[in-house]
């Protein structure tokens, strides 16, 4: 599973980034996250508001930053 956090770097987006990638240790398996910082991929996306989590490439979440278990809920 891919889990990509769209952000140029604000606090939010950081926030996002790191409790994805808790997630990922708390509930194991074969998760990749990556950080997406390119505004036209952001864009492509339909994302207009960052923070933004995608999952497979499918839009999960924009404009906030979740928690650990919120995230843990998405990606299960």
């Amino acid at each position: 599973m891919v889990i990509e956090i769209l952000g140029t770097g604000c606090t939010k987006c950081k926030a996002l980034e790191e409790a994805a990638h808790k997630a990922v240790e708390k509930i194991g398996g074969n998760h990749t996250v990556v950080k997406v910082e390119d505004i036209q991929k952001i864009v492509g996306y339909g994302v207009l508001s960052t923070p933004g989590l995608v999952v497979d490439g499918e839009v999960k979440s924009t404009g906030k930053a979740l928690s650990v278990d919120e995230i843990i809920n998405i990606i299960k």
